[in-house]
């Protein structure tokens, strides 16, 4: 299975580079971006997991309300994207679940950073995908935790997929910056040796981001933002499903590793 993820949050990353926009144009810029990312997805018929905080989903209930009548699945990605206490955990579950009408079992962290296993499990979740197996320098150095997915205080922990052996991560800056050649190649590596791959986006990078004066960001941010992003997603689908892969929504990939573990340990108690 190939697991698509979008982290769909309110578009705070210029306040990271000394820029402010309003919270209507960031909540907009994401707006345009998923709504973008859901016509990709129809026209590639496939499904997968928006992992949407509950400060976008309260401003923007109508996109929340359109990615589950066309099949995807709601996860959680914290209350606030820039905020995070441990109570979140719980209510951000509840404001998506009250608001998308379905059971939220999924969870992300903003930037990928630590959060409580335990507290994952209080609060209701039955995976958390929060972790990227690699070393990203300034934000965090995974090496010692599993490439694929483990237990952690009950919960299945889901990591973002990393190439074999140097654990390059094939996240969404490989995106802008790789030759789809490469991320290909890559991916279906990674792919051959896990099973599967788990990517995750943000749908503020299908936005033309290069205004540096606006935006701040730096270049390998940038790159390939807008309509060339939507082209690279567009033809990294069109690969995969010709080499015959299948895409999943990551509570039905959670599901069916679950169902194995049950059966598994049935049959070794017998």
């Amino acid at each position: 299975m190939i697991l698509l993820g979008f982290d769909v949050e309110e578009f705070d990353l210029p306040l990271e580079y000394d820029r402010s926009i309003s919270f209507d144009e960031q909540l907009q810029i994401s707006t345009n971006g998923t709504n973008s990312i859901l016509e990709l997805l129809r026209s590639a018929n496939i499904k997968v997991t928006f992992f949407c905080t509950a400060n976008y989903a309260l401003h923007k209930p109508d996109i929340i309300t359109r990615i589950v009548n066309e099949g995807h699945e709601i996860a959680s990605h914290g209350y606030y994207h820039s905020d995070f206490k441990t109570e979140h955990l719980k209510q951000s579950k509840q404001v998506l679940e009250d608001i998308s009408g379905t059971e939220v079992t999924g969870f992300r962290m903003a930037r990928m950073m630590p959060v409580d296993e335990v507290e994952i499990n209080m609060a209701g979740y039955t995976y958390n995908s929060s972790i990227n197996p690699t070393w990203l320098p300034g934000r965090y150095n995974n090496f010692d935790k599993p490439r694929t997915w483990f237990y952690d205080q009950g919960v299945l922990q889901i990591p973002a997929s990393v190439s074999p052996l140097i654990r390059f991560p094939l996240f969404w800056l490989s995106f802008h910056n790789l030759s789809l050649s490469v991320i290909k190649w890559m991916s279906s590596a990674a792919y051959r040796k896990d099973g599967y791959l788990n990517l995750y986006f943000h749908p503020w990078e299908f936005t033309n981001l290069h205004n540096k004066e606006k935006y701040g960001l730096p270049g390998y941010i940038s790159k390939n933002s807008g309509e060339p992003f939507i082209l690279r997603i567009k033809s990294f689908i069109a690969w995969a499903q010709s080499k015959g892969y299948e895409f999943s929504r990551t509570n039905d990939f959670a599901s069916g590793v679950m169902k194995k573990q049950t059966v598994t340990k049935e049959l070794t108690s017998v």
